[in-house]
């Protein structure tokens, strides 16, 4: 498995950088690597696309402060998995190429290919699914490319047309006194093509709603807004367009007995004071079964006990935190005679300890007491 390097070390800064300082850096590894600039170079081509991955990480707040925390792990946890080729980064980077070179993002016209929209979805799941990790089936309702026309609105058989109205170009000028002023074509909207026979299936659109099943593969130690990332789940592109992406946002529902503090799992359990005075050995519940917890001699109520290894494993490095046991010692309330007779005589012993300690005190041994 590939080690993928440090977001910080790939850029060249520090990890406390600002923002204008890590826009800064990503411009000129852009410039330097950019695939216009390096044709058929595939070391140049990894390079920008590192540098992209880079930037996309710690231009985000939540991003970073993921990364910050649980490194490349993490990030893959909350579902960013990096881009999928050259034209992920340029629908992503588009207005930041435009900023850094003066033109688009890339030598192809990208003039009418769109990415789709993102799409979110929210999942809840229980206690135990988001501990131990979960793959299931979400039904997302989304924008497909249409079957029938491949995409292009037309209908079998024809092709779109080079739009007369503004010729092919998208735009029309109109002169205002010295000033020329240009707008979207209203005939094309931009597209610089009509359709003159549009597809029935989709009525020119291009695409079709639909409702599409997607598996969703949730790693074991997410949390309340964990958020993953399904690229390509999204909807589709138009003219040729990547897709876009499926954001899924999780939301855990509260468990009955345990309690959750990072990765380590909370829980009371009550004893009896008989068990708490004389010690036992009781099953606990875990995430995975029933463990043996022994209780010493002397126990107190409140007091805590911890089974290293028995929480919910990291996002960041896998490793699980600890099952944190207090107990709870449960007083009786409904005594047999003979129990309480046993009780009475326990109390006098105790008395005539109190006692003694009482006069060790009053003689001045402490020590004694």
């Amino acid at each position: 498995m590939e080690t993928k390097r440090d977001y910080y070390e790939v850029l060249g800064v520090g990890r406390g950088a600002s923002m204008d300082e890590i826009k800064a850096a990503y411009r000129k590894l852009a410039l330097k690597y950019h695939p216009d600039r390096n044709p058929g170079d595939k070391s140049a081509e990894e390079k920008f696309k590192e540098a992209a991955e880079a930037y996309e990480v710690l231009r985000d707040p939540q991003k970073r402060e993921i990364y910050d925390q649980f490194g490349h792990q993490g990030l893959e946890g909350s579902g960013f998995s990096g881009f999928s080729g050259f034209e992920d980064i340029f629908s992503s980077f588009g207005d930041i190429f435009e900023e850094f070179f003066g033109f688009g993002g890339h030598r192809r016209n990208r003039s009418r290919s769109n990415r789709g929209a993102d799409l979110r979805y929210d999942l809840e799941l229980d206690f135990m699914e988001a501990a131990k990790g979960v793959e299931t089936q979400i039904e997302v309702e989304k924008q497909e490319t249409c079957p029938v026309c491949s995409g292009s609105g037309c209908a079998p058989g024809t092709h779109p047309q080079t739009c007369r109205y503004c010729g092919g170009s998208g735009q029309v000028s109109r002169s205002q006194g010295f000033f020329t002023v240009r707008s979207t074509c209203p005939t094309c909207r931009g597209a610089g093509q009509t359709i003159p026979d549009p597809c029935e299936a989709c009525r020119g659109s291009g695409k079709k709603r639909i409702q599409k099943k997607v598996t969703v593969k949730i790693p074991a130690g997410v949390d309340n807004g964990s958020r993953l990332r399904l690229t390509g789940e999204g909807e589709a592109g138009t003219h040729g367009g990547p897709p876009g992406d499926l954001y899924v946002f999780i939301h855990v529902r509260p468990h009955d007995f345990f309690h959750r503090e990072d990765t380590n799992i909370l829980c009371q359990v009550p004893i009896s004071f008989v068990q708490a005075a004389l010690g036992d050995t009781i099953p606990i519940p875990t995430l995975n079964g029933k463990k043996p917890l022994k209780i010493p001699k002397g126990t107190q109520p409140g007091d805590i006990f911890r089974l290293h290894g028995e929480g919910v494993p990291s996002l960041r490095n896998g490793r699980r935190g600890d099952l944190i046991v207090q107990v709870l010692v449960k007083t009786p309330t409904h005594l047999s005679k003979k129990q309480e007779a046993l009780l009475k005589e326990f109390a006098k012993l105790e008395s005539n300890k109190f006692s003694n300690k009482l006069k060790n005190i009053i003689k001045g041994n402490p020590l004694n007491a």
